[in-house]
Parts: C-alpha cells; structure tokens; sequence
C-alpha cells in the first residue's frame, strides 16, 4: 500500500510499506493492506512503518489526522521538534 506522511513543512514519508503503526487517541493501532476505510484523529506519539524490504522506521508527531482509503494511506501531522 501506498504511504504519506505530510506536516506543514515538508513530506516525511512517501513511499511503499507493508505495514503503519499510528498513536491513535484510544490507543495504538496498526494499517495492513486491504484495510477498510477510515479516517481518525491521532495523538502525540510514534509513527511505526515497515516498507516492502523488511526495514522499519519511526517517525515522532505531535497529533494529526489519517485517512486510509483504498491502499492508500494519508497522515497530515504535526512532527515533534527534538
């Protein structure tokens, strides 16, 4: 499936993964392929990717929003300044 991360500044992510860990606002939750529809609030936390070579990445945000539709994957978020 295909993923962005966008913030207000610039594109984190985009790419081709396998699998999206997101901080949702009741509690971590995963995005496989072929995942039903959704849209969500997301709250300050780890953003957890896998691409389709087995590596894994991590990106930090402070909240946002994601829409997973038809293999596609969009989180427009605001990205922790370390």
């Amino acid at each position: 499936m295909e993923l962005e991360i966008i913030t207000p500044e610039k594109t984190l992510y985009t790419g081709e993964v396998n699998l999206v860990q997101m901080p949702g606002i009741e509690g971590s939750f995963e995005v496989l392929n072929n995942h039903a529809a959704l849209i969500t609030i997301l709250q300050e936390g780890k953003i957890k990717i896998k691409d389709n070579s087995g590596q894994t990445q991590f990106f930090e945000i402070n909240g946002g929003v994601v829409e997973v539709l038809k293999n596609h994957v969009l989180i427009l978020a605001e990205e922790l300044i370390s």
